[in-house]
């Protein structure tokens, strides 16, 4: 494996937040050619302190998680399409015509939407990878520290995130990876706004207060699946790091898509 270090640096803010060290971008595997960052295992503050943001976003704990990888950018209605063509997987719904997406042509590096559950799970099964659990996308949105949003704690500005929008067509998105000012400590970018991004877990409103400390895969039965990250139509509220959707496995919006993941190694220290 081809293993290429890029730093990323912090913004200033008006108070210290934690220092990432560089973050290893990983060669990808399978047939899908996005780059994947290394999220080094280690502790980090989930969900927010009781009094901020949701009820379901609290209380903020420290979860520990094994070392992971996750796709750089959202997924493209381009790299999508490579998928439907490869593997006979049904198109989406075109997001500005009537009919089916049959051709990515212009609208390539723009975020597929309208996928459901199921169709982001094919897909990154398709890509030898997996969808992230809450707690991994969580981390790698926001690094260690319990930051507001994935560049610190000020507010969005148009050039760190595409929310808070009407529609305006294929406008609409922003091209996946062009806001490199939002990007997280790691270096993930796309994760507040643009698109919202379904998770592996079951949604349980009340998991962040009875989650494992170690690794926590979701709820082990529900009725609808977390998404998260906000899109371009989602309040600010909706896209701070913390914030929790859901969603039924058949949902298709224009608001919704998805990126993937995969475990490393299990890097538990052993007691």
């Amino acid at each position: 494996m081809n293993i290429i270090y890029a730093g990323v640096a912090c913004l200033a803010l008006s108070w210290p937040l934690t220092a990432i060290p560089a973050t290893a971008v990983l060669s990808n595997v399978g047939a899908d050619p996005v780059r994947t960052i290394r999220i080094p295992s280690g502790t980090f503050l989930m969900g927010n302190p009781e009094g901020e943001g949701r009820e379901d976003e609290q209380p903020q704990r420290s979860i520990y998680l094994d070392a992971f990888a996750i796709d750089e950018v959202e997924v493209s209605n381009g790299r999508y399409m490579v998928f439907v063509q490869a593997t006979g997987h049904r198109n989406p719904p075109h997001p500005y015509e009537t009919g089916l997406l049959t051709s990515a042509a212009g609208i390539e590096n723009l975020p597929v939407v309208q996928v459901t559950w199921y169709d982001a799970k094919a897909y990154c099964a398709w890509a030898k990878k997996r969808l992230p659990t809450e707690a991994e996308w969580e981390k790698a949105a926001r690094g260690t520290d319990g930051r507001r949003f994935p560049w610190g704690n000020e507010d969005p500005t148009p050039t760190r995130a595409n929310f808070d929008r009407e529609w305006d067509g294929d406008k609409t998105w922003a091209p996946v990876g062009s806001l490199p000012e939002g990007a997280s400590p790691y270096g993930v970018k796309d994760m507040a706004g643009n698109a919202r991004e379904w998770v592996q877990d079951w949604y349980d409103q009340n998991y962040y207060k009875q989650a494992p400390l170690q690794n926590p895969q979701g709820p082990d039965r529900g009725v609808v699946r977390s998404i998260r990250g906000g899109s371009w139509h989602s309040p600010l509220n909706d896209v701070t790091a913390a914030s929790r959707g859901r969603g039924g496995f058949a949902l298709q919006t224009h608001g919704t898509g998805f990126r993937c993941a995969r475990s490393i190694e299990s890097s538990m220290p052993k007691e």
